[in-house]
């Protein structure tokens, strides 16, 4: 593919065992994203997707290979790429706006005060919680204080929005809710965005591509799934396309059969490097339908 803005290139990461020896969670990963590009990676607990996004956060550092963003290579954290966590992790004594602020000034050193509050003000008025900015987390719902997380990490502007599952502890109404606000978001500004998922529908639903791993360790990307879906998506059409069941059955025989056989079995011409790219389609018939060259 062209146009790189991330780069995940040839990354490997291992652990030492109690006993002696190492454990490999996965070895020479290659796949790279565009800007303005939305994906997801779907995998079972195991085969590295927690540490792929933290390689990316720059929390943590591959063994061999290289992350590289806008052209740099990932040498640790850094405020161009911004975390959502599954959990809000808010500072409990300031209040929504004092969250949002505290980002936007870390960000911004040499602006004011009225500077630094005006742009926090705005995203959060873009994420739905104008009227809220004064209460401290205490007095927020948990799809309130989410709402929080995903203002505070847009208000500093990132070149990348990581996310680990972020609303995987969310009833289904207001995970559907704020599902809606980022891609909202991220098609408003054109945010690039990287997200771990165990849902499947949440990633039909959210991601331009979805990269599947298999199971650890000493995983691999089996593939990168392009979504067949229009890019403008309307949450209660999504499941009247007809490719829509043709890439949640893909996804669903994927993660209860071919990501624990795929290793066993690895098809012929297959490419760490080059990861094959499917696209499927309701016109697909048979395992190997709908791949495309990578």
């Amino acid at each position: 593919m062209t146009e790189k803005f991330i780069s995940i290139e040839g990354i490997a990461r291992r652990y030492p065992k109690a006993g002696g020896g190492t454990t490999t969670v996965f070895e020479d990963l290659w796949f790279s994203m565009r800007k303005g590009e939305f994906a997801c990676i779907i995998g079972h607990s195991g085969c590295g997707k927690t540490t792929v996004l933290n390689i990316l956060n720059g929390l943590d550092a591959p063994d061999e290979g290289a992350a590289i963003v806008d052209g740099s290579a990932i040498e640790g954290p850094s405020l161009d790429r911004a975390v959502i966590f599954q959990s809000h992790a808010l500072l409990p004594w300031r209040s929504v706006l004092g969250n949002v602020a505290y980002a936007v000034a870390a960000r911004n050193k040499g602006w004011s005060r009225a500077q630094v509050t005006a742009h926090a003000m705005a995203f959060i008025e873009k994420v739905g919680l104008k009227g809220s900015e004064l209460k401290k987390p205490s007095e927020l719902s948990g799809g309130m204080k989410q709402r929080v997380g995903i203002a505070r990490a847009l208000s500093i502007e990132p070149k990348i929005m990581l996310m680990d599952e972020p609303f995987s502890a969310l009833d289904a109404l207001t995970r559907g809710t704020l599902q809606d606000e980022v891609r909202r978001i991220c098609l408003e500004t054109g945010q690039t965005g990287f997200m771990i998922t165990h849902d499947v529908d949440e990633a039909i639903y959210l991601a331009d591509r979805i990269v599947l791993m298999t199971n650890g360790p000493q995983a691999m990307i089996a593939e990168i799934v392009e979504n067949p879906l229009p890019r403008e998506r309307v949450r209660a059409e999504v499941h009247h396309h007809p490719d829509y069941y043709a890439i949640r059955n893909h996804l669903i025989d994927f993660l209860v059969t071919r990501s624990k056989s795929f290793k066993d079995a690895i098809p012929e011409g297959y490419d760490r490097r080059h990861p094959p790219v499917v696209r499927p389609t309701a016109g697909d018939h048979g395992p190997d339908a709908g791949r495309a060259a990578a």
